[in-house]
C-alpha cells in the first residue's frame, strides 16, 4: 500500500517544461549609458531586424571564423603582420556588413508590404468581423517577412492576449517606427471604438505618401550619398592596395615620427568622418 501511494505521489509530481524554451539571448540591456552597452544593444537589434534567424553569439562566431580565414590568407600571401591585421579586420567586418545589408533590404520590403496589408485589413473590417478576426485573417494572407511578424502577434491573439499587448513589440522587432502608428491605432480602436475602416484607409494613404516622399528624397540625394560613401570607402581601399602591393610600405612609413603621427591622425579622422556620414545617411533614410 505504501509503495502504491509512493508511486502515485511520484506520478502526480508536476513536470517543469521551462527547459525547452529558447533563451532570449542578448548582449546589451539597452538601459545603460556606457558605450559598450550601446554597442551591444545595437548589435542585438541588428541581428533581430536582419531576420537571418541566427543568434548574436552565432554571428560573432561566424565573424571570428571569417577573420581567421582572411587573416590567415593575408599572412600566407604577404607574410606581414600589418597585412595580417588588416585582413583579419576586413574578415571580421564582412559578416556584419552582410547583416546590415540584409536589414536594409528586409525593412524596405516591410515598408512596401504595409500599404497593401492595411488595405486588406480595411476590407476585412468592412465585412463586420472583429478586429482580432481581421488581424488573424490578414496575417495568414500576408507574405513574408511582414506576414511572419503579423502571425506571431496573431498567435498571441488566439491565446486571448489583447491587441495592444500582442503587437506591442512589433516596431522593435522590425526596426520600423512607422508601425507604431498601426499599433497605436489598433489599441485605441479596441479601447474607445470608432470607424476602424476610415482609420486604416487614412493610415495606408499616409504610409504611401511617406514612401513616395522617401523615394523622392533618395533620388534627390543619390549623388550626395554616393559621394559620401565613396569618401568613406576610398581611403581604406587605397590603404589596402598599397599594403598588398608593397608589404614593406607601412614599415617604411612608420619608421619616421612624421609618418607615424600623420597616419594615426588620418585613421582617427577617417573613423570620425565615417561615423558622422553613416549617422547622417541613417537619419535621412529612417522609416
Amino acid at each position: 500500500m505504501a509503495s502504491i501511494l509512493k508511486d502515485h505521489s511520484t506520478a502526480a509530481r508536476p513536470v517543469d517544461f521551462s527547459g525547452i524554451l529558447r533563451d532570449n539571448e542578448r548582449f546589451g540591456t539597452g538601459k545603460a549609458d556606457d558605450a559598450a552597452d550601446q554597442l551591444n544593444t545595437w548589435f542585438d537589434d541588428l541581428m533581430l531586424h536582419a531576420g537571418l534567424g541566427i543568434s548574436p553569439s552565432m554571428m560573432v562566431a561566424i565573424s571570428l571564423c571569417s577573420a581567421i580565414t582572411f587573416g590567415g590568407l593575408a599572412f600566407v600571401l604577404q607574410e606581414n603582420l600589418l597585412s595580417t591585421a588588416l585582413g583579419t579586420l576586413v574578415g571580421f567586418l564582412i559578416p556584419v556588413v552582410f547583416a546590415m545589408i540584409a536589414r536594409s533590404r528586409r525593412q524596405s520590403t516591410l515598408m512596401q508590404q504595409l500599404p497593401p496589408m492595411l488595405e486588406e485589413l480595411s476590407r476585412a473590417a468592412k465585412t463586420g468581423r472583429s478586429i482580432d478576426q481581421c488581424l488573424i485573417l490578414v496575417a495568414n494572407d500576408t507574405p513574408s517577412p511582414l506576414g511572419d511578424e503579423l502571425r506571431l502577434g496573431a498567435g498571441r491573439l488566439a491565446l486571448g492576449v489583447p491587441v495592444k499587448d500582442a503587437f506591442r513589440d512589433l516596431p522593435s522587432r522590425t526596426g520600423l517606427m512607422t508601425l507604431n502608428l498601426l499599433v497605436m491605432s489598433l489599441a485605441i480602436h479596441q479601447q474607445t471604438g470608432g470607424d476602424l475602416v476610415r482609420v486604416l484607409e487614412r493610415l495606408s494613404r499616409t504610409i504611401r505618401d511617406r514612401l513616395s516622399y522617401l523615394g523622392r528624397l533618395r533620388a534627390a540625394t543619390a549623388a550626395s550619398r554616393a559621394t559620401a560613401t565613396l569618401m568613406v570607402v576610398l581611403p581604406p581601399a587605397v590603404l589596402l592596395f598599397f599594403t598588398f602591393r608593397d608589404p614593406a610600405y607601412f614599415t617604411n612609413l612608420f619608421s619616421s615620427q612624421w609618418g607615424r603621427n600623420a597616419t594615426l591622425l588620418a585613421v582617427a579622422l577617417e573613423i570620425i568622418g565615417a561615423f558622422w556620414v553613416f549617422k547622417i545617411l541613417r537619419d535621412s533614410q529612417r522609416t
